[in-house]
């Protein structure tokens, strides 16, 4: 097996075994095999993880654990799955108790204000946080007609795309747009069932 093949089934195997130990050995034939139950002496627990490694911008993290809140809500609220799953990703790497530097928090970043605003009691509650920053962003996508001006807004806030009259000339917004489009192309096949 190629290194990169054995490292996408590396990443495969560490997301669908988030909870317990990958373990690996390469045999005699230079065949990389992988388990979470291992019954051979051969294998040997991995430290990597696929949480422990930093994606790259323009690669969707690979991680399925929100997929049917991020179904359910989505749809209830009329947005692509995927782009929900996208954006989770790009905003907190779909860590549920994360905290900006800024103060925004949970999968979707929701700033403490938007929250209330949207009545979300507890933003680092993963179904409450989803529900709410659906919300807002279904109320983007709504008021700006395209995706990427509805993400700069999520990104930067509506007062930004109106003041430049298009997506601001941050780097960190722009970046952001790219990113989440990208991730939303790769995510499509996940909610394709």
């Amino acid at each position: 097996m190629a290194l990169g093949s054995a490292l996408l089934a590396l990443t495969a195997a560490s997301a669908a075994g988030a909870q317990g130990a990958i373990y690996a050995f390469v045999d005699a034939n230079g065949i990389a095999h992988f388990t979470n139950a291992p019954r051979d002496s051969r294998f040997v627990r991995l430290a990597w993880t696929a949480q422990s490694v930093r994606p790259d911008e323009r690669t969707a993290p690979i991680r399925w654990e929100y997929d049917g809140l991020i179904g359910l809500t989505a749809r209830a609220h009329r947005v692509p799955p995927a782009l929900v799953k996208a954006v989770i990703a790009a905003e907190s790497s779909f860590d549920p108790g994360a905290v900006s530097r800024k103060g925004a928090q949970g999968l979707m970043q929701l700033m403490p204000e938007t929250a209330r605003s949207l009545g979300v009691s507890d933003p680092l509650r993963a179904d409450e946080n989803v529900d709410g920053g659906v919300r807002y962003l279904r109320d983007m996508m709504d008021r700006y007609g395209t995706l990427s001006l509805a993400l700069a807004a999520y990104n930067a806030g509506p007062q930004a795309v109106d003041r430049h009259g298009g997506v601001p000339p941050y780097r960190e917004t722009r970046d952001y747009v790219k990113r989440v489009l990208t991730y939303y192309r790769a995510y499509d096949g996940d909610f394709r069932r």
